[in-house]
């Protein structure tokens, strides 16, 4: 602990003064929203609001670790990213009020995660002379690494939603299903339901009814969320094979890349 307070005090002396500023802002409006979710009795929040005061020092962490160096944007849109989740979408409920707000903040993941992916390989390739991996080798690493945070997050959602009962995996209302599981002969044919009004769930504790059609438990929202993060994902690939190929005409890449510290 004392190593990377003995880090954090560093920045200070850094240049990254515009990373620094989004930090200690998007910190101490963390800081305020867990007084608020304590004094409201919100012990959830309150604990969102503790893990997302964990997650902000993960990058001065990774910097320490592995000794590189973050560019200022990639560290000003990582905090902005985990308050927009956690803070924004989670306790304010932007997920529910802002149309796509997760299908945007899935995007953003993909295009982030293919840079550290790259990053990663770029290093590598730089520092070694035994080793000279070609751009498109490159770009493929940082494609699928992307994609394998992906669906590690997937996976994490899922077991939240199973274990803990939350609904991470968001739930939506659905006209239409086709399924074999109706299928009364058990012939592996789908049996398909068009134009479902309303559906009727009957419990021990009574009778629900869900109007406006068929409740869908998050595999379309899964499904959503690798395919944005795919798109994400070959955006920065192929941002990162042309930055191979000519790394001062396409520099502006180099604000989403990790370097190594000299």
């Amino acid at each position: 602990m004392s190593k990377y307070i003995k880090r954090l005090k560093e920045k200070y002396k850094e240049t990254k003064k515009s990373s620094l500023l989004v930090y200690f802002i998007l910190r101490a409006l963390i800081l305020l929203c867990m007084v608020l979710q304590i004094i409201h009795g919100d012990w959830n929040n309150a604990a969102l609001c503790l893990l997302s005061l964990i997650l902000f020092t993960v990058p001065t962490f990774i910097e320490y670790k592995l000794k590189i160096t973050l560019p200022s944007v990639l560290e000003s849109i990582i905090y902005l990213f985990i308050f927009s989740a956690e803070i924004l979408g989670e306790i304010n409920n932007f997920y529910g009020i802002i149309p796509h707000w997760d299908t945007i903040l899935h995007t953003i993941n993909g295009f982030l995660a293919a840079g550290i992916g790259f990053s990663l390989v770029d290093i590598l390739n730089e520092n070694s002379k035994k080793i000279n991996l070609s751009p498109i080798f490159v770009a493929i690493v940082a494609f699928c690494f992307s994609m394998t945070i992906g669906v590690l997050w997937e996976f994490f959602e899922y077991t939240a939603d199973t274990y803990l009962r939350t609904d991470m995996q968001k739930d939506r209302i659905v006209t239409s299903i086709s399924t074999v599981e109706l299928d009364p002969n058990k012939s592996n044919t789908p049996v398909r339901i068009n134009d479902i009004e309303s559906t009727q769930i009957n419990t021990s504790d009574g009778q629900i009814i869900i109007n406006g059609g068929y409740l869908d438990i998050g595999i379309i929202d899964t499904m959503k969320d690798l395919i944005v993060n795919f798109v994400g994902a070959v955006t920065f690939s192929f941002i990162g094979y042309l930055y191979i190929r000519n790394r001062d005409k396409y520099k502006f890449a180099s604000n989403f890349i990790p370097v190594k510290n000299d």
